[in-house]
């Protein structure tokens, strides 16, 4: 597989990624799907490895989010902007304490975006008590699931 097919792959990545903020949008099917176009065209051990284990954690994250609330994030007053915050702390908590940190981001995120708009340390954790309980718990499993594969993509793709 050449460079530029990798690229592309992982622009698809990087798209299912911030779809899975974006809501209608199937983000973690297209972060699955450009894994199965990768597994695909290169038909490597390792490359089937990522596939398998990119189905196991979507399906994983689909058994958690049917226990989950509903997504009602819009009523609960989350902004598109909201997410952006919310997407950002994810991936730089992910990147900076690898897969764990993704968690601990998302919630910064939304905390940083509130008290930014709120101005009050109280207002900003009851709005993020409150993002959580209307459905970002749902996003952030969806998210945290992505990441888990795209870093396994990553990885295999340097160091394999």
């Amino acid at each position: 597989m050449g460079v530029s097919e990798l690229l592309l792959v992982g622009v698809v990545i990087v798209l299912g990624l911030c779809g899975v903020l974006v809501p209608g949008v199937p983000g973690s099917w297209l972060v699955w799907a450009a894994v199965l176009w990768w597994a695909l065209t290169d038909p490597q051990p390792l490359a089937w490895s990522v596939l398998v284990g990119a189905t196991a954690v979507l399906l994983l994250s689909l058994a958690v989010r049917w226990v989950l609330p509903p997504r009602r994030l819009r009523q609960s007053g989350a902004t598109p902007r909201m997410a952006v915050y919310a997407g950002g702390g994810a991936f730089l908590g992910f990147v900076l304490l690898p897969v764990v940190g993704a968690v601990p981001g998302f919630m910064a995120g939304i905390y940083l975006h509130e008290r930014l708009r709120l101005g009050r340390h109280g207002e900003a954790m009851a709005a993020l008590r409150t993002a959580l309980r209307s459905g970002g718990s749902s996003v952030l499993a969806e998210l945290f699931a992505c990441l888990l594969i795209a870093g396994a993509w990553l990885g295999a793709v340097l160091w394999g």
